[in-house]
C-alpha cells in the first residue's frame, strides 16, 4: 500500500542559533515546511509594528510577532529556489536580518532559538546544553554502531541488501510491485523455516529525473497499538541516482509479532528523505507458521 503520510518526529525540531557581530557572515537562513508554523523565539521582547516579512503576500500567513516570539506560516510549499527576507526589530531597536527559504529534502524549523549575543548567559547555558546532546547522541551512536556490528539480524539485512539471498536462510514468499510518487517499490516478503525470522526486501526504482532518493526513516509497529518493535536495516547504497535501482533489506525476529494478547500484525513503513511516507506493507503473524 502507498501512501502520502508524513513521517512525525518524537521530539519537536528545535534549533539555537547563535549570531555573529561580524558583518562579513551570511545572513543567517530559516527553514520553513508547507502550512507549518515556525517560531523564532529571541531573549527581548520584539516590536510587532517594525517586524515584517518582505514579499509575503500570496506565500505566507501575515506574521505573527508579540512578547519574545515571531511565528511564520507559509500559505503554500516555498520552492528551495525562493528566498524572503524577514526583518525583526527588537525592543531596544536593533534589527536582525533572517532569509526565509526551504529544503527540497530536509526538515524544517518548528522553533528556532536566537541568541544576538553568544555571551549572554542564556547563550551560554543553551550552548553547553546543545554540546551535552551532541556527547549524549555520539554515545548512543557509538553503543548502536557496537551492537549493530555482532548482530545476526543485521548481518542478514546486509546480505540480502547486497543481493546475496543464497547466502541466507530465507527462501522468497510473496511479492507485489508498487507505483508510489517518484518511485516504483518492488517489495518481496522472505520467511524461513531454518530461523525464526522474517525478512521484508524492498527494490526501489528512482523515477525523478533530476534528484536522488534517500531513506530518512524506517518505522516497524503494531496495527493495534503503533508499538515500535525492534528490526534491522540495511541499504545496498546511501542514495538511489535517478533512474538506478538499490535494495533495503528490513529483518526482524517473529517475536515481533508476540503480544500478551497474542499475536499481532505489524505495519512496516519506509519515509523518505522529505518525509513523505513512500511504502507501506501490513505483515500478518501467520508468516510465523510458515
Amino acid at each position: 500500500m502507498a501512501s502520502a503520510a508524513v513521517a512525525e518526529d518524537r521530539e519537536p525540531r528545535v534549533r539555537n542559533l547563535y549570531l555573529s557581530e561580524d558583518p562579513r557572515d551570511v545572513t543567517p537562513r530559516i527553514h520553513v515546511g508547507d502550512r507549518i508554523a515556525t517560531v523564532l523565539r529571541f531573549e527581548q521582547d520584539v516590536d510587532p509594528e517594525r517586524t515584517k516579512l518582505l514579499g509575503w503576500e500570496g506565500w505566507f500567513e501575515p506574521v505573527l510577532a508579540g512578547g519574545r516570539s515571531v511565528v511564520v506560516v507559509p500559505r503554500q510549499k516555498i520552492p528551495p529556489e525562493d528566498s524572503f527576507l524577514l526583518l525583526v526589530a527588537l525592543a531596544d531597536r536593533t534589527e536582525l536580518p533572517f532569509i526565509v527559504t526551504a529544503r527540497e529534502r530536509e526538515r524544517v524549523d518548528q522553533q528556532v532559538n536566537v541568541f544576538p549575543d553568544r555571551e549572554s548567559s542564556d547563550a551560554v547555558r543553551s550552548r553547553l546544553s546543545d554540546a551535552h546532546l551532541r556527547e549524549r547522541v555520539l554515545r548512543e551512536e557509538n553503543e548502536r554502531y557496537r551492537k549493530e556490528e555482532t548482530s545476526v539480524d543485521h548481518a542478514l539485512a546486509q546480505l540480502l541488501a547486497n543481493g546475496d539471498l543464497k547466502f541466507t536462510p530465507f527462501t522468497p514468499d510473496r511479492k507485489w510491485v508498487l507505483e508510489c510518487e517518484g518511485a516504483e517499490v518492488s517489495v518481496q516478503v522472505l520467511t524461513s523455516k531454518i530461523v525464526p525470522k522474517a525478512a521484508v526486501l524492498f527494490t526501489v526504482t528512482n523515477e525523478s529525473l533530476s534528484e536522488p532518493w534517500k531513506l530518512r526513516e524506517a518505522r516497524l509497529s503494531t496495527v493495534a497499538t503503533l508499538e515500535a518493535r525492534p528490526f534491522a536495516l540495511r541499504m545496498e547504497r546511501p542514495e538511489i541516482a535517478p533512474g538506478a535501482s538499490g535494495r533495503i533489506a528490513v529483518v526482524a525476529d517473529l517475536s515481533a509479532f508476540e503480544s500478551q494478547k497474542g499475536p499481532e500484525q505489524l505495519v512496516l513503513e519506509l519515509f523518505r528523505s522529505d518525509g513523505m511516507q513512500q511504502v507501506q506493507v501490513v505483515l500478518a503473524h501467520q508468516i510465523s507458521r510458515q
